[in-house]
Formats: structure tokens, sequence, C-alpha cells
């Protein structure tokens, strides 16, 4: 918005309104407005540690509440902002909400869910993100047309809705049986998974948890144990996902969608429309893919999203390549049209694959002992490669142009080929069976779970400077 260019970043204000000060795709190029975007992510990277802390320690229910107040706080910071300096802290506050969020929240629908529909459920929470994202897109919209250029203020302020939304429903909710168990709290555990179940026959359930608690607490250090040999399978793959997740450059398309509109030719109010448009395609595809995760499996959308996000980019890359130059814009509106409708397919694609299922695989697949520092392992690398891709996407799309979309296509080629080799199904199989239904099953990660390992006597070996795998 003018209005806020205007008053936190006056050189890119003058670039967009000067033609001949710069390119196309440079006039947005401003480390400023990137550290705006990505401090954010900065933030919740290293708030995600001391939100494993709160999450085995305190559980996941008060852990959202914690999300809660931080977006709270960086609401208000952000819509009274008088300077970049308030705007950063505002930023740095939502990002230490968007941090105990992300570890909170998967893990607490993971484990609050039945087997038969714990995909379905837990997409809901990548559901709820896209509606953000597509009523964000709307208010800015919206706010867009307000006289007198403060706009952005009511845009930023009405963020606090989901806010209160967030530590409300935090208040009214229960903590999940695994973590009332984890912390000893048996007989709530009882009564609260007898609850969600709806059935008094829950005790083969019940005993698992408690099993699995007690194998948990002999774990005294997760952090460390996610680096031993029995849990490199669920750490690979967790961390490969996210780091995949950003490379495809939907954040970058999603952050900076009506820069990028722009670019490619559509004036400041069509952009922000445009914007709305793939905001709207987001919320179907996840939609759909509520409906299809745990029929289809998690394996059949990954690759069917990676071959229709790689003929999309490939497809917007030659087109921005041949019509749109640094200096002079060639793209008519048939054109234009049509890179949109390219973006859609692609995010339609990312929205029933990499986009939800890059946060249920994880959660779903370390065992009670780690899952919580898996969780937080997760966040912190998806956070991380989300600064590094919000902090340098505007510099790229200058220094590469239209090639920035066959850049983000090679890594599209190269995550489906990790998926088809290394990421095994997890449908319908219960949380606390996947080691000897899944990994135990694979081709490659089953010579990880050998018995000596999983029974714990691998690490008493080691203890006494023998480990029994070190030929392996």
């Amino acid at each position: 918005m003018d209005g806020f260019l205007k008053k936190f970043f006056p050189v890119v204000h003058r670039r967009t309104k000067d033609p001949g000060l710069n390119s196309n795709y440079c006039k947005y190029d401003n480390e400023g407005l990137q550290l705006f975007t990505s401090s954010l992510y900065l933030a919740g990277l290293t708030s995600t540690f001391f939100a494993s802390y709160t999450t085995r320690r305190l559980g996941r229910r008060l852990t959202m509440l914690i999300a809660g107040v931080f977006f709270i706080i960086g609401v208000v910071f952000n819509a009274a902002a008088q300077d970049i300096a308030m705007l950063i802290i505002g930023r740095i506050m939502l990002g230490c909400g968007v941090g105990f969020a992300n570890q909170a929240v998967p893990l607490f629908l993971s484990e609050i869910a039945p087997t038969r529909i714990r995909g379905g459920l837990n997409i809901l929470f990548q559901l709820n993100v896209t509606i953000g994202i597509l009523f964000a897109n709307l208010v800015n919209y919206g706010t867009a047309k307000i006289k007198g250029g403060w706009g952005w203020r009511v845009s930023l302020g009405l963020a606090g809705i989901p806010a209160a939304l967030l530590t409300i429903g935090a208040l009214l909710v229960v903590d999940t049986p695994n973590s009332l168990i984890e912390r000893g709290r048996l007989d709530e555990g009882k009564a609260v998974l007898r609850k969600i179940r709806g059935t008094d026959n829950i005790e083969p359930e019940f005993l698992e948890l408690v099993e699995a608690s007690r194998v948990a607490k002999q774990v005294k250090h997760p952090f460390r144990n996610l680096l031993m040999r029995r849990n490199r399978p669920q750490l690979v793959i967790a961390v490969a996902l996210q780091i995949f997740q950003q490379f495809t450059g939907i954040n970058a398309i999603m952050f900076y969608a009506p820069v990028l509109f722009d670019t490619v030719g559509f004036g400041n109010n069509a952009s922000l429309y445009s914007a709305v448009i793939t905001g709207a395609v987001n919320l179907v595809s996840t939609i759909i893919s509520i409906y299809s995760v745990d029929k289809a499996g998690r394996r059949l959308l990954l690759l069917e999203a990676g071959v229709q996000m790689f003929l999309a980019q490939v497809a917007v890359a030659i087109i921005l390549g041949i019509k749109v130059k640094d200096h002079s814009n060639y793209l008519s509106h048939g054109f234009a049209i049509f890179v949109v409708i390219l973006i859609c397919t692609f995010v339609s694609a990312f929205a029933w694959s990499w986009g939800p299922l890059g946060w249920l695989i994880p959660s779903e697949i370390f065992p009670l002992e780690t899952r919580s520092a898996g969780q937080s392992v997760t966040v912190c690398v998806n956070l991380l490669f989300t600064f590094v891709i919000a902090q340098a996407f505007l510099s790229m799309l200058c220094h590469f142009k239209f090639g920035i979309f066959l850049f983000f296509s090679g890594w599209v080629l190269v995550m489906s080929i990790f998926v088809l080799f290394l990421v095994p199904e997890t449908k319908n199989v219960p949380i606390e069976e996947i080691t000897q239904k899944v990994w135990k099953q694979h081709w490659l990660w089953k010579r990880f779970m050998d018995e000596e390992t999983e029974n714990g006597i691998g690490d008493e070996a080691k203890k006494d400077g023998f480990d029994p795998n070190s030929q392996l």
C-alpha cells in the first residue's frame, strides 16, 4: 500500500512511482522490506526451542495459550507503529506466536485425533492457515481503498481477531491424553481419552499410551536422542520435508503475490485482487486434501502435486522470459490472465500436498519420547528456510528475473524423487505402531530399526563404549 511504503519504506515507494528508476523485476528489491517480512520467521525459529520445553513440561494447551498472548502483543505493536523499530518489534512478537503455535497445534491435533481421520483433522490446521491468508488478502484489498493512507493500520489491527480466538480457544480446550499421561496425570488422561473417543472401551489405547510414556521418560535428553540411529529416518524425512516445502517457492509467491502480479503487468489494485484469487484457490485445494489424504494416502498426493507444480512453474518461466523484459512489459491482458491461472495451478497443487503434508507427516512419525523435540526441529527448520526465502526472494527476483521459477521447479523435481524412494506411506497406521508397521517394512529405513537399538540395549552398550551398530 502506498501509505505504508511512504511511511516506512520511502526508497521503495519512490522506485515504484518512477518507472525509469529501476527494472520491472528490481523495483521492490530492498533489504529493509525483506527484513520486515522475514523478521517474523527468525523470531519463530528462536522461540520454537522454548516452545519445545513448554510443550513437554506444561502441555500442548498452555503452549497454545502462550502463542495467543504473543500474537496479541504483536498486533498492538504493529497497528500502533510509528516507526520501523515498532513495526519490527511487532513482527518479532508475532514470530514468537508462530513458533509456539506451530510447535503445539500439530502435536495437539495428531494426539487427539482417532487414527482413521488423523490426516484430515491435522490438515484442518493448514486449512485455517489458508483461510487466514484469504481473509488477509480480502482485508488488504478493502483497506487499500481507505482514503488518507492509513488503511494498513486497519489491516494489521484486524489480526487481533484470530489472535483473540486462539487465546480464548486455548482456555476452553482440554490437553491431550498423551500430554497428561506424560506429565504423570494418569486419571485425568484416562478421563480425557474417554471423553474425546466417546466410549468407555479405551483401555487398550490407554495402556498403549502409558507404555509409550514410560519409555519416553527413560529418555533424559530428547534432542540428543533424536540423533540416535533408530531416530535417523524420522529426523531425515522431517528435516527434508521442511526444506523442500520452502523450496517449492510457495512462500515467495504467497508473501509477494501483489508484488509479483504488479511485476507482470497488473495495476496495484488488480494485483491485490489477483492475490485474493490465489488465496481462494489455496483454501479450496486444502479442503480437497482433507477428504483425500486418508483415502489416497500421503505419497500419492505428494507425487501428483510434484508433476503439477513442475509443469506450472516451467510454463510461467517461459511466458515471463519471452514477454516481460527488464524495462519493458509486453504481457498482454490474455497472457497476464494465463500467468494467474498457472500460478493458481501451482498453488492448488501445493495446497493439497506439500502445504498440509509438510506438517502432518513429521507430527505422526516420531515416537513419543522424541515427538516434542522432533516437532521443535521440524518447526525450526521450516522457519529457518522460510526466513531464508523471505529474506532473499526480492533480490532473487531482481537477479534471476523469470529464471526464479526455473530455480524452484528444479527443486520440485528433486523433492519428488526424494518422496518416490524415501518417504513411506503412513495413512491409517496408529501413531504408536508406526515404527513396527512402517519403518521396519521400508527397503532402506528398516536397517536403522534393528532389535537391539529398538529395545534400548544398544544405548546401554554405547555407555560402556561399545556400539553394536558401528559396523553398519
